[in-house]
C-alpha cells in the first residue's frame, strides 16, 4: 500500500509546484516580459523612476529599454531576458537589491555594445584617437537613457559630491 501512494504523492507535489509557479508567473505578468514594450519594464514598482526618466530623456523617441539593455540577436535577447527576469524576481522577492538599482557588469557590457552599434560613425573616430581604447559611453553620458540618476528618495548625488556642498 505504501509503495502505491508514493507515485500519487509525487504527482500531487509536482502539480502543486506547477500550480504555484504558474500562479506566480501570472501574478508577475510574466508574458508581458516577452515583449519589448517599455511599459513591461515598469511592471515592478522599483523601476518606475527609470521608466519615468526615460520618457523625458533624449533617447525616448529613438530607443526603447530593449534597444539599449538587450542584445540584438534573437537567442541572446531571450537568454538575457530570462537571466534578468530570474535575477530580478529573486532580488525583488527577497528584497536584497541595492538602491538605487545598479547595472551588472554583464548588462553594462550589453549596454556599451548597443551604444557602439547605434553610434558607430561617431564613436569609431573617438576610439581611434583615444589612448585607453573605447571608454564606456556612460562614463560621460550617464544621463542619456534615464535622465539624472534617481532613487526612490529622489535625485542621487554623485559619489564625488557626497559630503560636499554642490552649487
Amino acid at each position: 500500500m505504501k509503495l502505491s501512494l508514493l507515485p500519487a504523492m509525487t504527482v500531487a507535489s509536482l502539480g502543486v509546484l506547477l500550480g504555484l509557479g504558474l500562479t506566480t508567473f501570472d501574478y508577475a505578468e510574466g508574458l508581458s516580459y516577452l515583449s519589448t514594450d517599455p511599459k513591461s519594464c515598469a511592471n515592478c514598482h522599483i523601476m518606475h523612476p527609470q521608466y519615468d526618466a526615460w520618457q523625458k530623456a533624449s533617447h525616448h523617441t529613438s530607443a526603447t529599454c530593449a534597444d539599449c539593455h538587450l542584445p540584438v540577436d534573437f537567442p541572446g535577447k531571450y537568454i538575457a531576458k530570462s537571466e534578468n527576469g530570474w535575477n530580478h524576481s529573486k532580488a525583488f522577492t527577497l528584497q536584497n537589491f541595492p538602491e538605487p538599482i545598479v547595472i551588472t557588469q554583464k548588462n553594462a557590457d550589453i549596454l556599451h555594445k548597443n551604444c557602439l552599434r547605434c553610434h558607430a560613425g561617431i564613436v569609431n573616430e573617438m576610439s581611434i584617437i583615444s589612448t585607453e581604447g573605447s571608454p564606456r559611453c556612460v562614463r560621460c553620458h550617464a544621463s542619456v537613457g534615464h535622465g539624472e540618476p534617481v532613487g526612490l528618495g529622489g535625485p542621487m548625488v554623485p559619489q564625488e559630491f557626497r559630503g560636499k556642498e554642490t552649487k
